[in-house]
């Protein structure tokens, strides 16, 4: 549920005292690029599918001339599908178990250490104008917790309406043309409670907030320097909805959220992998020149992605024995990237045939075989992703135990004393299974690099290897073994540096 609206105006240079101050860690960068214009346009609850069955001349216009991608947030226990997490993943770019904020009320929550991007803005460079306007009020007014997007921020707006946000935006856009806007309407949030995402309701709330988008960029258009001016804009939501209404489950409904963006460079574009939410604070940064901080856990939107995996996104199937999967998505494979093998010659007999073994997946594939056992938490896995899941193989009838070892192509580590071998790990331990990563060099025996004794939930794990004299090669293998129904272990993103 969502906490009742607040108005609260906030004017330029003055702070309410209900606002707790937000902590900006000092930037050291260039000076902010202050030709440039952004504004991201927070839609609360909309999923992306009811755009194109309704009438929604701006938002069809955006995806039918930008870059548009639907994406996945989290699922408990990292944080519930709720707005304040949801909101404050996308205004700071770092996911809930940073930032902290699991519920649309946050106090004692760490977003001071992780704030807003127009916040970081501000740090990097005072010259730099910044503005939002709400209609969720705790968004700026500090009720739930610290404000989402602090007090640096030059103007701040909670208004009582979205037609009064608009309105609001589109004078404050037109005449002062901010660097920076983070604009938000909350109705379709409210029908989707009210009436549930499949309800007409519903549609019509996609439409009214279609137009008022329309009359924000309107705005900006009419600018008289609007021919001269550099202007993008980000549409995204905070969650979404089930048809019946609500949220804050771990249903691929309520984890739905999307990025849309338009601007002057951006070409109709889908992207192969998806974006995830954290990427708007990078990208949004990134537009300004602000060189993006290492805690962030986005990228800008144009990113290529250097993980070996992605390379087999047109690889993917359909289910076999999954059968609780929609037939059309298509999400995993056997067929591994160049240079790499997997070996199953320990494997039991039997099990569902998707997860005999190491497979290559996706989230949306994943994470619909059962909700609720943390696979919606790997959040920091893009794209194809690696998974040996002896919790799903064991589905169906079989025999023996989980035995799987997944080696990589070979790295070059010549005239190196050491290399750096980084990867996504979402591991759940239980039971006699084992969980290794080992490396060979130029053929040898196999070294451990470490073994997990305890869970490793959306980590990324960096180890530094010794290189022996004279090597020129060095694999890695990650080895899963003796898994009787004990959970899983996905990987992503080898880097070998």
């Amino acid at each position: 549920m969502r906490t009742p609206r607040k108005t609260t105006v906030l004017a330029a240079g003055i702070v309410a005292a209900t606002l707790a101050a937000t902590a900006v860690p000092t930037a050291a960068s260039a000076a902010v690029d202050t030709s440039r214009h952004v504004v991201v346009i927070g839609v609360d609850g909309l999923l992306f599918d009811k755009i194109a069955p309704v009438a929604a001349p701006n938002l069809d216009a955006m995806i039918a001339s930008g870059y548009s991608s639907k994406t996945s947030l989290y699922g408990s226990p990292m944080s519930s599908t709720f707005s304040g997490p949801g909101w404050a993943t996308s205004l700071s770019g770092v996911w809930p178990d940073k930032h902290k904020v699991t519920s649309n009320s946050w106090s004692g929550s760490s977003i001071a250490s992780y704030p807003d991007f127009l916040s970081r803005l501000e740090a990097a460079d005072r010259g730099v104008s910044t503005y939002a306007a709400v209609t969720w009020a705790p968004i700026v007014d500090g009720s739930a917790g610290p404000a989402l997007v602090g007090s640096a921020v030059d103007r701040r707006y909670a208004s009582t309406g979205d037609a009064d946000t608009a309105a609001t935006a589109a004078s404050y856009l037109g005449s002062t043309g901010p660097n920076a806007s983070f604009i938000h309407f909350d109705d379709v949030d409210h029908a989707g409670h009210d009436h549930g995402a499949a309800s007409q309701q519903y549609l019509d709330a996609v439409t009214e907030v279609d137009g008022l988008i329309g009359k924000l960029r309107a705005a900006v258009a009419a600018r008289p320097g609007a021919a001269s001016e550099s202007w993008s804009f980000i549409v995204t939501s905070d969650h979404g909805h089930t048809d019946s209404g609500g949220h804050g489950g771990n249903s691929a409904a309520e984890r739905a959220s999307f990025i849309i963006k338009t601007g002057p460079g951006i070409t109709k574009t889908t992207p192969t992998i998806a974006p995830k939410n954290v990427d708007i604070a990078a990208d949004v940064l990134s537009t300004f020149g602000v060189a993006v901080p290492s805690v962030l856990d986005g990228r800008p939107l144009a990113t290529a992605s250097t993980d070996p995996f992605d390379t087999r996104a047109g690889s993917l199937q359909g289910r076999v024995d999954e059968t609780g999967i929609p037939a059309g998505t298509l999400g995993w494979t056997k067929t591994f990237p160049s240079g790499w093998t997997v070996d199953n010659s320990g494997m039991g007999t039997g099990g569902v045939t998707e997860w005999r073994g190491w497979s290559l997946t996706t989230d949306p594939f994943w994470t619909a075989t059962e909700t609720g056992q943390q696979r919606e938490t790997n959040v920091r896995a893009r794209g194809v992703f690696a998974v040996a899941d002896s919790d799903e193989w064991a589905d169906k009838s079989r025999s023996g135990t989980f035995t799987s070892l997944m080696t990589s192509q070979a790295y070059s580590v010549a005239g190196k004393t050491s290399t750096t071998v980084s990867f996504g790990s979402h591991y759940r331990k239980e039971g006699a299974e084992t969980a290794s990563v080992l490396v060979s060099f130029d053929g040898g025996t196999w070294r451990n690099v470490t073994t997990y004794t305890a869970d490793r939930i959306a980590a990324v794990d960096r180890h530094v290897v010794s290189v022996p004299a004279g090597a020129s090669s060095m694999r890695v293998r990650f080895s899963l073994t003796n898994g009787d129904n004990n959970w899983f272990w996905a990987v992503d993103d080898l880097q070998v540096r």
